[in-house]
C-alpha cells in the first residue's frame, strides 16, 4: 500500500448525498462503487446545463478499471438506480438519479438536448482530461485558466509539460504553465525525445521556478 500524504487546504471537496453512505453497505462490487463515486465527482464539476457522462468519460487512470469493469460497474449502477442511462439514436449518456438528473435524462431521451450532447462529446478538452487524471479536480476558476492556456500554447505541449510536473511530484497548474511559458519564450526543441525531457525535469526546479514548487 502506498503512503498517502493527506488532504490539502487548497484542493476542492465534492459533496455526496447522505443516502450514498447507506448504499455503501449494499454495494459489493468495487467497480460499481468506483463508477458511482467517479460519476458524482465528475458531474459535480461539469459546468453548464448538460451534466452527464458518456462511457469513455470513465476511462480515467485514477479509477484503475478496465473497459469491461467500467461497463459492468455502469450496468450495476443503472440496475441499482444510482445512475440513469438515456439514449437518443446512437448517443448514450449517464445522468445522476437526482431531481435535476431525472429531468435532464428525460429531456435528452426526447431529443431536446441532442445537439448539446453531441457538442459536449466532440469538444471535450483533452487538457481537461489530462488535468483531472494527473493533477486533480477542476474548479470553475481552473477551467477558465485551462481554456485560456489552450489558446496560448500548442495542444501537443500539454501532455509533456504535465508529465514533467508529475515526474517531479509537483502537481500544480502554475508549475505546468511556467514550463509552457518557458517553452514559448525560449523555444522548444521538438526533436528531443520526451523521455530525455522527463529525465532532465530537474532543470525546471531552478530559481526561476522556485515560486511554483509548493505542493498543493
Amino acid at each position: 500500500m502506498n503512503s498517502f500524504n493527506g488532504f490539502t487546504s487548497s484542493e476542492t471537496f465534492t459533496q455526496v448525498p447522505d443516502s450514498l453512505i447507506r448504499l455503501m453497505n449494499e454495494i459489493e462490487d468495487i467497480a460499481e462503487l468506483k463508477v458511482t463515486l467517479f460519476a458524482i465527482w465528475r458531474i459535480e464539476h461539469i459546468e453548464g446545463n448538460f451534466r452527464a457522462l458518456c462511457e469513455t468519460d470513465f476511462e480515467a487512470e485514477s479509477l484503475g478499471l478496465s473497459m469491461e469493469e467500467i461497463q459492468r460497474g455502469l450496468g450495476k449502477c443503472v440496475e441499482r438506480g444510482t445512475l440513469l442511462k438515456a439514449e437518443q439514436e446512437a448517443d448514450v449518456f449517464y445522468f445522476l438519479n437526482s431531481p435535476r438528473g431525472r429531468l435532464a435524462a428525460e429531456a435528452f431521451s426526447k431529443g431536446q438536448w441532442r445537439d448539446v450532447a453531441k457538442t459536449y462529446a466532440l469538444n471535450k478538452s483533452n487538457l481537461f482530461k489530462l488535468y483531472e487524471e494527473n493533477i486533480g479536480a477542476l474548479t470553475p476558476l481552473l477551467s477558465e485558466m485551462l481554456m485560456e492556456a489552450e489558446k496560448n500554447y500548442p495542444s501537443e505541449w500539454f501532455e509533456e509539460a504535465i508529465e514533467i510536473a508529475v515526474s517531479r511530484n509537483i502537481r500544480n497548474w502554475k508549475y505546468v504553465e511556467a514550463i509552457l511559458a518557458r517553452w514559448k519564450e525560449n523555444g522548444k526543441d521538438e526533436r528531443k525525445d520526451r523521455t530525455d525531457s522527463i529525465k532532465d525535469a530537474k532543470r525546471y526546479t531552478d530559481s526561476e521556478f522556485s515560486e511554483f514548487l509548493k505542493r498543493d
